[in-house]
Order: structure tokens, then C-alpha cells, then sequence
């Protein structure tokens, strides 16, 4: 099985191309924005602002049966967000249907694109999408190009990515630079940790990758990927602090995110997950912080 992973060098695709890689028989191209120290190392390209034909000669060349999108932004500007999230996936899919027609997308959305619950209720599938800025509206563009494509396609369509390696734009990531900086026992300051969200494990996320890449037959158009149950931002806070030794002080008088605040309570409802992908996630929360403080350890310590 050939495979492409867009966005290979991030935090999802980072672990979605090292389980992709574990298959039988697979052999795995990584593609993102930085260049490849060699052509066989894989496939340098920024889908929003790509050259169309280049693209489709590659992917002819690559003759990919499975492609995985995990390219896309959660911040910067405007264009920048909607050229990542939005154009980026129709582009791919436009550049799919010239070039490789019979190969299975998989693209990775988010959770941000519903928006806030009508009350603590879990979001499902089939629930209107309601997003409430800019990164979930342009990752709802992204969705759209995706599921009204003629592509053997799949959203799988991810909550709050936690684990090893989790970057600082998240919070998880950002906590554990904190609590790295502050010391065993100084102060982190952060913004109101009360909104519950449902975290699921980055590897979590990737395994459902891998099942929606060797799964028979057409898949749902959308599939939800979440841990199944909304926990306080509060309870990662504290989990992370345990797996730190942190003996110090969470102040949550720090000014917080705007999005987050807009939402305060958001679970998956992972059923379709369960049904299509025989897929539910392995990993505690516990696990998790534990892992990312581990991760996080060993990459703040100097080379020798």
C-alpha cells in the first residue's frame, strides 16, 4: 500500500506516518512545506499555495493508494487560516480527482467547526456545524471540499489532540512549557481553565487513521475521533502538574483564549467511530500527561 501523509511534520502527522509506517507492506511518503533533505525523502509541498499541475505530476508519479491530510493552521491571519484550512483541502481534492481518482482521502477536520452544543449534550455527525471564528469556519470549508468531493473520502473529525510532542500553540503543549519554565515551585499563569473539553491521545488519533486506511468499502463521509467524555480544562491543568512534580501555584486569572471561552462545554459522540472503524481510544488522560511531560523532558534536554 503507497501512502501520503500531508503534513507529516506536525504533531498529528507525526504520529499518524510512524503508525503508517508499522503496516505491512506499506511504504509511507511524508509531505509538508519543509524541504526533504532528499527526493526520496518525501514530497515538499505548502497546499496553499501550491502550483496545480506541479502537484498533480507528483502525485502521478507517487501513485498513492491512501492519502492522509493532516496540513492545516490554527492560528495567524486570516489568509493564512484560509488558505491552510480551506483551500488546502479543496485544492487536494481537485488535484486527487485529476491525478489519482481511485485513491482514499483521509482528512483530518476539528471540532471546532460545530461550534457550541446546545447544552452538555455530545456532538454527533449529524449535527448542524455552527462554528464560532475564523479557524473553525475555514476547517468547515476544508470539511465541505472534502465530503461533497467525488473522492473515496473520509473527515475524521478530531476534538482536543493531547500527548507526546504536543506543540505550544496548544494548551497541553503550552502548560507543559509553563510548568518548565516556573520551576518545581513558582507560579504559571493561565486563563480560566473551567470549559470541559473531551481530550483524546494524538496516537489515539492516528490509529483511527490507520483503521480508516485499511478499512474495506466506502466509509461515513464524517467520523468523530474524540476521548468520549468532556473533562474541565482544570482536571489537564492538574494532571499535567502531577506527572511535573509541580508543588507550585495555577493561577487562573491569566487572560485565556477568546474561542475557548465562546464554548464551555463540547463532548464527541464517538458511536460512528465504534461502528465504521471498530475504534474507540486506548489512552487515559493520565497516560497522556504523563507521556507529554516525558516527551517534553527529553527535548528540553541539551544534545550531548
Amino acid at each position: 500500500m503507497r501512502i501520503l501523509v500531508l503534513g507529516a511534520g506536525g504533531f498529528l502527522g507525526g504520529h499518524t506516518a510512524r503508525q503508517l509506517r508499522a503496516l505491512p507492506g506499506a511504504r509511507v511518503t511524508g509531505g509538508g512545506r519543509t524541504p526533504a533533505r532528499t527526493p526520496d525523502d518525501g514530497l515538499t509541498v505548502d497546499l496553499a499555495t501550491a502550483d496545480g499541475p506541479a502537484f498533480a505530476d507528483a502525485l502521478r508519479a507517487l501513485a498513492p493508494d491512501t492519502v492522509v491530510n493532516c496540513a492545516g493552521a490554527t492560528g495567524g491571519s486570516p489568509v493564512h487560516l484560509a488558505g491552510a484550512n480551506a483551500r488546502g483541502p479543496a485544492f487536494l481534492c481537485a488535484a486527487l480527482q485529476e491525478a489519482a481518482p481511485a485513491a482514499r482521502l483521509i482528512h483530518l477536520g476539528s471540532a471546532a467547526e460545530y461550534g457550541a452544543p446546545d447544552g452538555p449534550r455530545p456532538s454527533a455527525e449529524t449535527d448542524p456545524a455552527r462554528p464560532l471564528g475564523l479557524y473553525g469556519a475555514t476547517k468547515l470549508a476544508g470539511t465541505l471540499a472534502v465530503t461533497e468531493s467525488p473522492l473515496d473520502a473520509v473527515v475524521l473529525r478530531v476534538f482536543n489532540p493531547i500527548g507526546p510532542y504536543a506543540p505550544e500553540t496548544t494548551l497541553p503543549g503550552r502548560l507543559a512549557a509553563e510548568l518548565r519554565r516556573a520551576g518545581p515551585d513558582g507560579t504559571v499563569a493561565v486563563g480560566d481553565l473551567s470549559a470541559c473539553r473531551d481530550f483524546v491521545d494524538a496516537r489515539d488519533v492516528a490509529r483511527a487513521v490507520v483503521r480508516a486506511a485499511t478499512a474495506p468499502g466506502p466509509l461515513p463521509r464524517l467520523i468523530n475521533i474524540g476521548g468520549g467524555a468532556a473533562r474541565p480544562a482544570r482536571d489537564l491543568a492538574q494532571g499535567l502538574a502531577r506527572a511535573a512534580g509541580f508543588r507550585g501555584r495555577i493561577d487562573e486569572g491569566g487572560q485565556g483564549s477568546r474561542r475557548s471561552a465562546a464554548v464551555p462545554w463540547q463532548q464527541a459522540d464517538i458511536a460512528t467511530a465504534r461502528a465504521a472503524l471498530d475504534w474507540a481510544p486506548l489512552h487515559t488522560l493520565d497516560d497522556s500527561l504523563a507521556d507529554l511531560w516525558a516527551a517534553h523532558t527529553r527535548s528540553a534536554e541539551p544534545a550531548r
